[in-house]
Formats: structure tokens, C-alpha cells, sequence
């Protein structure tokens, strides 16, 4: 993963956790804690509202009752790798949610729009009807 450019986050604001990983590794996976998981303290980063509520959007099921986002890396073999990994996802949530959402333009079918949307309509009920049951009058 390309390491993009977002704000930093404080250091204040991350709690890290090494947790003992799956996957690839062999017999070392039992023995060294390689995955991390990071805490963002959601509150301490005082985001204007709208930022808050897109980032809870956002976090989804990594977003917990007490206010913080939980990110936990474990796909590569080393703890560093990880860690860089977790803190770049977390920083690209944070930095999704600031992006404004392009506001919608309303717009509206022209009258030629409508007709023609009208003739076709009519043109398929015509070929339904003509499918019904044959009277043998």
C-alpha cells in the first residue's frame, strides 16, 4: 500500500496493542506477538461535527461504545510492517472522513424525455396484451 499523504494523528490519541497473529510464519507465529491492534481515541482528535458523523459512517463495526476506532493488522510476519500497516489504514479513515460528499444537482427529465418514455411504456403494454389467452369465438 502507497503511503498517501494525510495530517498526522496524535500520538496522544493512539493506544497500541501486540496481539499473538495467524497466517504466515510457521512456529513463529506462536511465539512472537506480531499483530497490532490500534486504539484511536475519537474524542481527542475534537473533529467539527460533520467529520464525526462521517467517520462513525465510515468506521462502521470498528467504531466502539466508549468513542474509540479499532484497526488491527496482521497480515505481515513482522511487527513493524504491521504497525505501519494499521497506522496507514487509520489515517486514511480519518482523512475519508474529512472529504466533503460532492453535493447532488437536482435535475429534471425534458418534456421529449417524458414522451418518449411514455411511448415506450405504451408500446410494451401493447405487446403484453397481445399475449393473452385466445378466444376460440
Amino acid at each position: 500500500m502507497a503511503k498517501a499523504d494525510h495530517p498526522p494523528l496524535p500520538e496522544a490519541a493512539i493506544e497500541e496493542r501486540f496481539l499473538a497473529s495467524t497466517g504466515p510464519g510457521g512456529q513463529n507465529v506462536n511465539k512472537v506477538a506480531t499483530a497490532v491492534q490500534l486504539r484511536l481515541d475519537v474524542y481527542a482528535l475534537r473533529l467539527a461535527p460533520d467529520v464525526y458523523a462521517r467517520l462513525k459512517e465510515l468506521a462502521g463495526s470498528r467504531w466502539t461504545n466508549d468513542g474509540e476506532i479499532i484497526v488491527t493488522a496482521r497480515t505481515h510476519r513482522t511487527q513493524e510492517a504491521n504497525r505501519a500497516e494499521a497506522r496507514e489504514r487509520l489515517a486514511a479513515l480519518v482523512a475519508r472522513a474529512h472529504e466533503r460528499p460532492a453535493r447532488r444537482v437536482k435535475t429534471r427529465p425534458s418534456k421529449a424525455a417524458k414522451a418518449r418514455r411514455l411511448d415506450g411504456k405504451a408500446i410494451r403494454g401493447s405487446v403484453k396484451k397481445g399475449r393473452g389467452r385466445v378466444d376460440l369465438d
